[in-house]
């Protein structure tokens, strides 16, 4: 790998990516790291909680639903409230003391959740823990979106998620399935909650370490000059003008939703199904995590071929084709009857390519469309574009959950990727934007002004 200011690149698994100006190879690995930790913790939170309700509350199955949506909707009310300021934050002081705060602030949250013996102490303990997702969420978008050039976009979107999805496996296998090792061990549920929801915290800090010393500090050239902040608010208004950057704030409002909705209906469905099978709530969270890690497996295999897709096609095109086939995976949940049953298994991995499809092709034209100087406020508003989203999937599809049936939710997230999908399909006819053309010249450009040795 090069070691140089200007023309730094990494090479995950052979696949070279190359940085933008400024960005060191040390930074983007930092990258990579920051997204193995950061989405792997955001969603653990789901397995997590699914065991503290039983464990904890003894809450009974028909009431779990809503109080999971109810708990992920004050997430994203933080999230909303605070996405645009930690983004315009970002500009103006950097991504780097943010993505720490972020981590800190999550690893406190983690740290109170094995003390929660009724409904307020889960939502003190995820008030933390919402503070730190809305900013490291937040910034693992923002550094993803400055570091790379823009031929290389789709293939740092693909590796990111490669490492998305292996901090999701690794913090199930790991973490998930420490409550049924100490369970084992002949600790108390209250205990296997505490020892494991620690050792989440206590990555989460070292983590925090990492980002400290790997990311690029100070902000981008394009924000030295400050606007007001006020303006960095319209910012993310006014680009909404372009129907590109509308049509990323709408794939926002699904693909995030498609991402908590996997993480907190998986786990709970599979652990409201094994609770009413006579199973203990270290058993049954292991079998919302099967669902889960199946999920992901497939969306670990996919996600390079999908990067590949995104730099070879039009974005846009990217997102019909992303929505498209999440609206398949979502929707073929409703067929499953029982979670255990390895004929559904395909079905599952269905689901985790739809919805890694849905947001690689959400990010990869967000990075394209925002403007470089106001990238900060795009990305917070397509964040809380995302985080409303969020709110509409968790709240009606906990509901859905107790009232209808335990894959309600994902159903209903179909039907709402369908419908970006027919939003995605009319912006690709009328104004599709860059295409594959312009982005092999902007990397051919690009790379007659390497030196030769520099080119392989």
């Amino acid at each position: 790998m090069s070691e140089t200011t200007h023309q730094a690149y990494i090479r995950p698994m052979g696949v070279r990516i190359d940085l933008a100006d400024g960005i060191s190879a040390k930074n983007g690995w930092t990258l990579m790291y920051a997204s193995f930790a950061t989405i792997g913790f955001l969603t653990f939170i789901n397995t997590g909680q699914a065991f503290v309700l039983n464990a904890n509350l003894n809450l009974p199955g028909d009431e779990q639903g809503r109080l999971t949506g109810a708990l992920a909707f004050w997430n994203e009310i933080i999230t909303i409230a605070l996405a645009a300021p930690f983004g315009v934050m970002a500009d103006r002081i950097g991504r780097r003391p943010v993505f720490v705060f972020g981590m800190v602030s999550m690893a406190f949250g983690y740290a109170l959740y094995p003390y929660a013996d009724s409904v307020t102490d889960l939502f003190v303990a995820r008030t933390l823990y919402g503070l730190g997702t809305a900013a490291a969420a937040g910034m693992i978008g923002i550094v993803g979106q400055d570091y790379p050039r823009e031929y290389s976009r789709g293939k740092l979107i693909a590796w990111s998620g490669v490492m998305n999805s292996l901090g999701v496996i690794f913090t199930a296998l790991v973490f998930g399935r420490m409550f049924i090792v100490l369970e084992n061990a002949g600790m108390t549920a209250k205990q296997q909650g505490l020892y494991t929801f620690w050792a989440v915290a206590f990555v989460l800090v070292i983590s925090a370490w990492v980002l400290k010393w790997g990311l690029k500090g100070g902000v981008p050239p394009e924000a030295k000059i400050p606007q007001p902040i006020k303006d960095l608010f319209k910012a993310g208004l006014t680009n909404a003008k372009n129907p590109r950057i509308a049509l990323s704030y709408a794939s926002a409002f699904v693909a995030r939703s498609d991402l908590v909705v996997i993480g907190a209906f998986t786990n709970l469905w599979g652990s409201v199904w094994g609770i009413q099978q006579g199973m203990s709530p270290a058993e049954a969270a292991l079998t919302g995590l099967t669902i889960f890690a199946i999920a992901q497996l497939f969306g670990l295999a996919w996600s390079p071929i999908m990067g590949m897709i995104i730099d070879r096609v039009n974005r846009v095109s990217a997102v019909v084709f992303g929505m498209g086939f999440a609206a398949i995976g979502y929707s073929s949940m409703y067929f499953v009857d029982d979670p255990t049953n390895p004929i559904y298994y395909p079905l599952f991995g269905l689901l985790g390519i739809g919805q890694i499809s849905a947001f690689f092709a959400s990010q990869a034209l967000m990075g394209q469309e925002a403007p470089a100087k106001e990238r900060g406020a795009v990305i917070g508003f397509f964040s809380g574009a995302g985080a409303i989203g969020i709110l509409v999937a968790t709240s009606v599809g906990g509901i859905l959950f107790d009232t209808w049936m335990l894959t309600g939710p994902f159903v209903f997230v179909g039907a709402l990727n369908f419908c970006i999908f027919v939003f995605a399909f009319f912006v690709w006819k009328k104004s599709p934007g860059m295409g594959p053309e312009e982005i092999k010249a902007l990397r051919a450009a690009r790379m007659a002004e390497l030196p030769a040795a520099k080119q392989d």
